[in-house]
């Protein structure tokens, strides 16, 4: 068997797990301000908090990574 056949399984590289991406923000006049629920500025607060508690687990399995 080739070196191929016995690579770990557990390779881990950044190729193979990429940096998760940052939601886009709304723009200022994306919210109509009529108390909409959710409102876009709400969902987007949930969606960074996800994102940042993402980045913080990549950079764990990627240390180094910038």
């Amino acid at each position: 068997m080739g070196q191929c056949g016995r690579m770990s399984k557990t390779l881990h590289t950044i190729d193979s797990d990429p940096r998760p991406l940052p939601p886009e923000a709304p723009l200022p006049g994306d919210c109509c301000d009529s108390g909409c629920d959710p409102c876009v500025n709400d969902t987007y607060s949930e969606e960074l908090q996800y994102y940042r508690d993402q980045l913080a687990k990549w950079l764990e399995r990627n240390p180094g990574a910038e």
